[in-house]
């Protein structure tokens, strides 16, 4: 049978005695240093990225439309939260599934969100290349993918708190840029229009009043939020995970949605249309040009690659944590991927893998790996939802007086409602893509049962 408990012996003794000693030692991280890798996973700076692109969608109302994707993935954070405040054991929408829905589902969820984990480092090669040769153009953009991804790959072979300190230095300092370039849009339209015009409503309220274009530019920028999921799978490596990760999902959305909304903010009132832009799909460049000079624009793509570098550091540390919790569980081999180095404290096969699937960043192009991203991202997100709904509100009942109902059935069942909102606005690819990859899954999953061999999900039983 393919979910059966495996008999308990001296030997599996042993290795449940090993594994917890190993998890014991792996618990060193702080909140902060928990909330900086979830930011940094983020990528604070890609609100200039996808500003011109959701500016056109949105008819000039950015900050309105982040701050509809916060609330809706505040929503979804909080579900997140409840579970993690009751479980230490990682592995994200997963292990939650399987708790609450049963190891089948969870194996099919876990599958389909570990495309979303996989693909995120992949991007990050991917723009840290184009970036690279845009600066250096002498060096051929594979050159920067290999550079880049080995060194993100070498750094993630060691313990987990060095790349939260690491993390902590490459998001703060462009943070700092940021706030240096919300001076000089105050500057420049106070200088211009009076700083009167600084003081004003009309990035909320610029354009069309309609509400289908912001939902669609919302249905966007929610995937900017995808830091908060990451950290629910570092459990193992927190301290007082119980205390420490539920937390940190909701500090990680808050900072993240503050991050985004001052600064698509500012970055309207100083382009209230895209009719500067002479591409609105790649505006970063002339964003930066027009508010503080050629010299602002080369010191500002410098952060910007230094922000990908931070985020590949927390994708690739996300990405290999959940191949080994699934290792560990036997849905990839147990002896490869489900162990922890003894003396690096990390999962070093898992990190490798995810090394060799980022270098795929030479051959595959930006449209195409973002579309297959929004697939698992969704799927992850409405399934631990709805397993907030199952598993406190049906299996454990806790349905009496007006907080469980809340908490328990409407605040879940609400958040779902608000995903399929995204659900009707994902791009054709990304069904495709995705629909690909869960029949993979599929194939795998009678593979194993044909076998007789167990996938046994901790957080099931």
């Amino acid at each position: 049978m393919l979910i059966a408990k495996e008999p308990v012996t001296q030997i599996n003794i042993v290795q449940v005695t090993c594994m917890e000693t190993s998890a014991s030692v792996l618990k060193k991280m702080s909140l902060w240093q928990v909330v900086i890798i979830g930011v940094a996973y983020m990528t604070p700076m890609v609100v200039f990225d996808t500003f011109g692109i959701v500016s056109g969608i949105t008819d000039g109302r950015v900050p309105l439309a982040y701050i509809l994707a916060l609330f809706a993935m505040l929503l979804t954070a909080f579900s997140y939260a409840r579970f993690s405040k009751h479980s230490d054991k990682p592995g994200s929408a997963y292990t939650y599934t399987a708790e609450s829905c049963g190891p089948q589902t969870g194996f099919f969820v876990g599958w389909c969100s570990l495309l979303d984990y996989i693909m995120l480092p992949l991007v990050n090669a991917l723009l840290a290349g184009i970036y690279l040769e845009a600066v250096i153009p002498s060096v051929p953009y594979w050159a920067w993918v290999i550079l880049f991804t080995g060194l993100v790959t070498l750094i993630n072979c060691f313990r987990i708190n060095i790349l939260a300190n690491l993390s902590m230095i490459f998001v703060c300092a462009p943070v700092l840029l940021m706030g240096f370039f919300i001076y000089l849009v105050i500057q420049g339209v106070g200088s211009e229009q009076g700083y009167e015009h600084v003081l004003t409503l009309a990035p909320l309220f610029n354009g069309d009043s309609s509400i289908l274009p912001l939902i669609a530019g919302a249905s966007i920028l929610c995937f900017s939020f995808l830091g908060f999921d990451a950290v629910t799978t570092m459990s193992h490596e927190t301290k007082d995970p119980k205390r420490t990760i539920p937390r940190a999902v909701i500090l990680t959305t808050l900072t993240g949605g503050v991050i985004f909304i001052t600064a698509s903010w500012f970055v309207q009132l100083y382009f209230p249309t895209n009719v500067r832009f002479n591409n609105p799909d790649e505006a970063l460049p002339e964003i930066v040009l027009y508010v503080g000079g050629a010299l602002f624009q080369s010191v500002f793509l410098c952060a910007q690659i230094m922000n990908t570098f931070a985020s590949g550091l927390a994708t690739h540390a996300s990405a290999s944590r959940l191949i080994h919790i699934m290792g560990r569980d036997g849905i990839f081999h147990k002896g490869t991927f489900g162990q922890v180095h003894s003396k690096l404290g990390t999962p070093l096969h898992a990190v490798l893998l995810i090394g060799l699937i980022s270098l795929a960043a030479i051959r595959l192009d930006l449209a195409t790996v973002v579309s297959m991203i929004s697939f698992g991202a969704l799927i992850a997100f409405t399934a631990v939802n709805f397993s907030v709904f199952m598993k406190f509100y049906v299996r454990d009942g806790q349905r009496h007086g007006l907080k469980n109902i809340c908490l328990n059935m409407l605040l879940p069942l609400l958040s779902v409602a608000t995903l399929m909102c995204l659900w009707v606005n994902l791009e054709h690819n990304a069904l495709v893509c995705g629909g690909i990859w869960l029949a993979v899954g599929i194939v795998l999953f009678t593979y194993k049962k044909l076998r007789k061999q167990n996938i046994v999900i901790n957080n099931a039983y």
